[in-house]
């Protein structure tokens, strides 16, 4: 653990977790203690890691740069199940839907027509298809994602949401299991490569919020907050000029009727009891994402660390 960038995180309850690090490794944790699943090298390249998914039966772990790899694993099966290889190939995310059989993976543009990179499933995993620019919304140049420990994508049922940061930071929806798309603006800052959101959560397919800022800027707070209650087509900003600063990950607590909200980034650890509009700054700790088994339980991945947060007040 000492040497591990534990960049996603995949809660199965409040004792097991799943981890992916930047530095190649594939482990879990139960009851505290570690465990390592696999540790591969690509052609002597150690794929680093920014995203894991998991559709019930096997873990998706996928990584950046160029070649892109997605593993498919449990603890006894290992198997390379797409790769894309382009000077530009840079995939952020990986999820499932609801009914597990589909997947989506979402990263840069890498075609001259600048559309996003979005590959598809739909038995399982099994198989990946990327999407072709011609069913896709096109990207304004500098227009990207960013890899926010699998979070600028949320998912309730068939639908799905990605939110895009620096010159323009905006919302991809798609209502069909990402075979077609909508794509709406946001107020939340944007312009350089830097801005933009880097987090988005769905409490239900209406209600949502998006967190991010200025990667450059981290004590920056202004326009870095942003709610929605139309299903992602308009967003207002919340707390502007407020605390939180930059967040890289935002995460509704389950079964609080989208009342409770933690955000985390290298500034530290924030909570919200009104749905965003106010915070309240929990500690100073630096993590890269949180993560929820339920209400009472949460997970939270660093640097070097694995962190819980156990709730006594539900």
């Amino acid at each position: 653990m000492d040497s591990l960038d534990i960049r996603a995180i995949k809660v199965i309850n409040d004792k097991e977790i799943y981890y992916a690090s930047s530095n190649g490794e594939l482990g879990y944790t139960f009851n505290g203690e570690d465990f390592n699943c696999y540790n591969y090298r690509y052609d002597s390249i150690t794929p680093n890691y920014r995203s894991l998914a998991y559709n019930g039966t096997h873990f998706f772990a996928l990584s950046i740069g160029n070649p892109a790899l997605l593993y498919k694993y449990n603890k006894t099966d290992f198997e390379l199940v797409y790769t894309e290889k382009h000077p530009k190939v840079f995939y952020d995310a990986i999820k499932f839907f609801s009914d597990k059989k589909h997947g989506i993976a979402v990263g840069d543009p890498t075609e001259e027509e600048n559309c996003p990179s979005i590959i598809l499933t739909s038995d399982n995993g099994n198989t990946w298809t990327k999407l072709p620019c011609s069913a896709l919304p096109k990207f304004e140049k500098g227009e990207a994602f960013f890899a926010a420990s699998n979070t600028n994508v949320a998912i309730i049922n068939n639908t799905v949401w990605i939110a895009s940061g620096g010159t323009k930071s905006r919302i991809l929806k798609s209502t069909d299991y990402g075979n077609t798309w909508e794509i709406y603006n946001t107020p939340i800052i944007q312009g350089n490569e830097t801005q933009g959101i880097y987090s988005i959560d769905f409490y239900d397919e209406l209600n949502g919020i998006a967190i991010g800022g200025d990667y450059l800027k981290q004590n920056d707070n202004c326009a870095n907050k942003a709610i929605t209650s139309d299903g992602g087509k308009t967003w207002t900003v919340v707390a502007d000029n407020q605390n939180p600063t930059y967040k890289s990950c935002v995460q509704y607590v389950p079964n609080t009727n989208g009342k409770e909200v933690f955000a985390v980034g290298k500034t530290g650890v924030s909570f919200s009891n009104d749905s965003g509009y106010t915070w309240k700054e929990i500690n100073k700790d630096s993590y890269y994402t949180i993560q929820f088994s339920d209400k009472n339980t949460a997970w939270l991945s660093g640097h070097q660390k694995l962190g819980k947060l156990v709730f006594n007040n539900h």
